[in-house]
């Protein structure tokens, strides 16, 4: 909720600073109250630089300013935090904060900042994810899952031109598939079908079983 003292002075919109009070669940953040009312929520470290304090008189935009300064100071650690675990793709970040309540130009600075800063790169995700899923992922479901995650096609291509050995993992993911069963007609049917659900294409499949049936 944004209020804004209905007073005028001199063509300016100006507000008069009532209180400023800590929040009960995060004292690093303190709420604003203009005309006795709330105004905002605001980090203290805005607060501290703006030098603001009860009984002051600001202009109203100027305040919003600084409500919205202070929203991307929090925005932008929230999501660094976020990242820490594991590493995330830009749509990733942008969703997070859109559900956190963030509006578009908050979560547009926070990734630009990221991006700045070399904490968010979809290309480098990309290349991180295809060396990890190609052990028990066909090209096609990798592809797919960078989609989802946001990954532009140029850089989803760029990471799977590094993609060797396929055959290999289709191979290590058939004899997973298949250990400890009968391998007769019905089950190696299903055997290819499941290669398929791992995002193999047909010939890589097809392939891998005709291998195993030489072995065997």
């Amino acid at each position: 909720m944004v209020y804004k003292k209905p007073y005028v002075e001199r063509g300016v919109a100006v507000a008069e600073i009532t209180a400023i009070t800590p929040q009960k669940k995060d004292r690093t953040r303190c709420n604003i109250e203009v005309d006795g009312r709330f105004y905002c929520g605001m980090k203290l470290e805005t607060v501290m630089k703006n030098r603001l304090k009860a009984g002051q008189t600001v202009c109203a935009d100027e305040l919003s300013r600084m409500q919205q300064e202070s929203e991307k100071t929090t925005a932008f650690d929230k999501a660094l935090t976020h990242i820490t675990a594991t590493a995330k793709t830009e749509r990733e970040v942008r969703l997070f904060l859109q559900k956190k309540g963030y509006l578009g130009d908050v979560c547009d600075y926070v990734v630009d900042k990221m991006k700045e800063y070399g904490f968010l790169d979809d290309g480098e995700y990309a290349r991180a994810y295809v060396k990890s899923a190609c052990k028990d992922k066909g090209r096609l479901l990798i592809a797919l899952k960078l989609k989802q995650k946001g990954v532009s096609d140029e850089e989803t291509e760029a990471a799977l031109d590094c993609l060797e050995n396929e055959s290999e993992s289709a191979k290590r993911v058939l004899e997973k598939y298949l250990r400890g069963k009968e391998r007769d007609a019905k089950t190696l049917q299903k055997a290819y079908a499941h290669l398929l659900s791992r995002g193999y294409d047909y010939d890589t499949a097809k392939a891998a079983l005709s291998e195993l049936r030489d072995e065997d």
